[in-house]
């Protein structure tokens, strides 16, 4: 039986995501994110506060970063949730992991971050559901130890985890469970 639960922002899986920018003087921000994702082929769509100092940093650079989050650095990805570049001067020195500038962005990438999409800003939108940043992927990187024999991400080696909006809580996925647009296909034959 079905219980109504009433109007709450309940899917499952939502991405980790660390969107990471330069402030001023080039200081590195990281801040982890749920609700954003791919929007088209080329591009991603990220639901921020305005008020974050990611978003100031967004509008003055015109760039970020958007990497995948995984297991071996949970701790360091929960404390971009937790602490604000707004009050915390030191919060990116705090968690011991390193930046490099993008060659292709405005932009630091997180040298311990698996994938990272490079983008730069395509429109900030201000709407009556808040704002919202679409950024153009110009790139992707990713560290070898995650690819495949193909050269292609392998979800099992990434080791990312996914936030679960109902209990605040974080898991482990990767397993394969099936093959898109394979494993239902015995249903076109009926």
């Amino acid at each position: 039986m079905l219980k109504d639960l009433g109007v709450k922002p309940y899917l499952f899986p939502m991405p980790v995501l660390m969107i990471s920018t330069y402030g001023d003087n080039d200081k590195v921000d990281v801040m982890n994110m749920a609700w954003g994702g791919i929007c088209a082929q080329n591009m991603v769509a990220l639901n921020i506060d305005e008020d974050h100092k990611t978003s100031e940093n967004i509008k003055k650079r015109g760039a970020f970063t958007l990497s995948i989050a995984d297991i071996d650095h949970i701790e360091a990805a929960d404390f971009f949730g937790i602490a604000t570049g707004n009050k915390m001067e030191d919060k990116f020195e705090r968690s011991g992991l390193h930046a490099v500038k993008s060659t292709r962005v405005d932009a630091p990438v997180i040298q311990e971050f698996p994938v990272t999409l490079e983008c730069k800003v395509a429109e900030c939108q201000h709407t009556a559901y808040g704002f919202r940043v679409l950024g153009e992927i110009v790139n992707v990187l990713a560290d070898e130890k995650v690819l495949n024999e193909k050269g292609n991400v392998d979800p099992e080696k990434l080791n990312a985890f996914a936030f679960d909006q109902f209990q605040s809580g974080y898991y482990a996925i990767g397993e394969k469970v099936g093959q898109a647009w394979k494993t239902g296909a015995g249903l076109m034959k009926k």
